[in-house]
């Protein structure tokens, strides 16, 4: 049987390069703050498949790259980075993080790399695994 862990290696250096690739285009503070957010969800949900969508600028998480696979997205905007929420919209909100109108996916603003790993950030991050990893 074929060792996972050698299949998967080219993989995560792809990647990390496609993460390079794309964060390049960002000022170093929005850089650092994403790279937070990646290893904060990583922390949380190790089990991630990670992917860059170059063409709508973002870095997604998921059980896989299929749309009901898709946990979280992160989208650098001008001084801060959306942490998409697939299930935003129906999850609980004690801290009033959670930002949005749309009808399922919502977002929250981290403004540093201190957000990135704050208490409700990673509430909001352990909500959307509970709602979606039993499906």
């Amino acid at each position: 049987m074929p060792d996972a862990s050698a299949a998967t290696a080219p993989d995560r250096r792809a990647v990390e390069a496609d993460v390079a690739r794309l964060l390049a285009e960002h000022p170093p503070e929005q850089q650092a703050i994403e790279q937070a957010l990646r290893a904060t969800i990583r922390r949380e949900f190790p089990g991630a498949v990670e992917q860059v969508d170059f063409s709508n600028k973002l870095i997604a998480f998921g059980r896989s790259m299929k749309m009901r696979g898709l946990l979280f997205a992160l989208i650098a905007h001008k001084s801060w980075v959306n942490l998409q929420l697939a299930d935003g919209a129906e999850l609980p909100d004690p801290d009033g993080l959670i930002e949005g109108t749309g009808k399922r996916i919502r977002h929250i603003k981290i403004h540093s790399i201190a957000d990135a790993s704050s208490p409700g950030v990673v509430a909001a991050i352990r909500a959307e695994l509970a709602a979606r990893l039993d499906d």
